[in-house]
């Protein structure tokens, strides 16, 4: 039956070409759009497998880049029990390296405290020099850096080099690379000489990176921090177009200009102001908790946000989950697409070939039989575009991350190919079996008088 469904399909070579190409760009199109979800699911479990602390930060922040949280609150957090080490960070985005504008892959200053940096147990960017060395306490106030392997090579760069950073000439005293698109995009500087270079407000920082002493679970020690600032007013950080829109003053174009001066200066967000509207709803909380038995301090909010790698973890879990369903929805009409092909050649094909299953029926063939014969065939299709697409899929992702290493990262896991073949069959037997039932329903002499 096998060998029947093969000589079929050769016998038809143009036709069964065309339909096994258009199955093929159909399951490399999903293998590829679904490796991006895989590709970023796995760069950021990399990168956070790598982040043993935690990092407390202003609320709503999507990263510590947009976040301006008090340069004071770092002692109090050194004062929670479970903490061992807090190291206040800044960050800011990097717009010219040589004189030339850097768009993407982004690059960013990265200040850190290098007293409370050398003293934690696990340093990222310390533990990822492979040439030259990290930063230490003779390179407070200077201009000496460590940058990634990536940008390094970008701008042709070495241990020893000179490299111009927003207007700054900076020593390069060593090379770094951690193996994660996203932490080597880091130019690092001692905190005060960032703090310097853009302006950063002298009593704000980006956020805290804290190392645990081990003696609490990270989930409770996470607790205590944010029970330590609940109550305090530190407005939640939000995008300049929704912060404007949401202000009482009439000269938006006044508001929008301080908006950007406040952010290049790194000055930290105003507290939030209360109006009617706003006590009203805070007297009805009121009421509301204290109906619940709880008190004021324990439903207020937290001013700030501490998340450990788990929390970013189901941070993405969420965002992936939602990006599946688009990219399952733009590859349905791809699938779509291969799935009226196969049906349109193996009903031609049927049609063309009417007589020959009357004389076959007439000489003892079931409708079992010509059914499985066209669902071989069609199979066959499936299992060779399956195998193909996956194939182009994964020669596609190879090319695409060899080109754009620094800005992007797919992966296919095997169980995505598996899934594609697997798919990919399920389309050609679904596809052969119209055609197939149509031609089981036709009497031997129905089908040779049509022929």
């Amino acid at each position: 039956m096998l060998k029947f469904a093969i000589k079929n399909l050769l016998s038809r070579s143009v036709r069964s070409f065309l339909c096994l190409m258009g199955l093929t760009i159909a399951i490399a199109g999903m293998v590829g759009l679904f490796s991006i979800a895989g590709g970023l699911e796995e760069t950021v479990s990399q990168t956070f497998g790598k982040i043993s602390g935690i990092v407390a930060m202003q609320p709503g922040a999507p990263i510590p880049l947009f976040s301006r949280i008090p340069r004071a609150w770092g002692a109090e957090i050194k004062e929670v029990p479970g903490v061992a080490i807090v190291n206040p960070e800044i960050w800011s985005r990097v717009n010219l390296i040589e004189g030339k504008p850097v768009i993407s892959p982004p690059r960013f200053l990265f200040g850190t405290d290098l007293p409370t940096r050398l003293e934690l147990k696990h340093g990222i960017y310390r533990e990822a020099i492979y040439a030259g060395r990290f930063l230490t306490l003779e390179d407070r106030g200077t201009l000496n850096t460590v940058i990634s392997r990536q940008i390094a090579e970008q701008h042709e760069k070495q241990i020893g080099d000179k490299i111009e950073v927003n207007g700054q000439t900076m020593n390069i005293v060593g090379l770094y690379e951690s193996g994660s698109i996203l932490l080597d995009v880091a130019i690092i500087l001692d905190i005060e000489v960032v703090r310097e270079i853009t302006r950063f407000d002298p009593e704000s920082v980006s956020c805290f990176y804290i190392e645990q002493s081990g003696e609490i679970a990270n989930d409770e020690l996470v607790q205590k921090i944010k029970d330590q600032f609940r109550g305090r007013e530190l407005a939640s950080w939000q995008p300049t177009a929704l912060a404007l829109a949401n202000s009482s003053n009439t000269n938006l174009l006044q508001d929008f200009m301080t908006a950007i001066d406040d952010t290049l200066k790194g000055k930290p967000p105003a507290e939030k102001n209360i109006d009617s509207k706003a006590g009203q709803g805070n007297s009805n909380s009121a009421i509301s908790d204290l109906k619940t038995g709880k008190t004021e301090a324990e439903s207020a909010e937290s001013a700030l946000e501490v998340r450990s790698a788990s929390d970013w973890g189901e941070r993405l879990d969420t965002f992936t989950a939602d990006l599946d369903i688009f990219l399952g929805l733009m590859t349905g009409i791809g699938v779509l697409i291969a799935m009226l092909s196969i049906i349109n050649t193996m009903l031609m094909s049927v049609m063309e070939r009417v007589v020959d299953f009357g004389i076959l029926k007439a000489n003892g063939w079931s409708d079992r039989d010509v059914m499985l014969l066209i669902t071989a065939e069609s199979s066959l299709l499936g299992v060779l575009g399956g195998v193909l697409g996956g194939i182009l899929g994964l020669i596609a992702i190879a090319v695409v991350n060899w080109k754009f290493a620094s800005q992007m990262h797919l992966y296919a896991s095997p169980g995505l190919l598996l899934f594609g073949v697997v798919f990919s069959t399920l389309l050609g037997v679904l596809g052969g079996l119209y055609p197939a039932i149509w031609t089981t329903r036709m009497t031997p002499i129905d089908a040779i008088r049509r022929g």
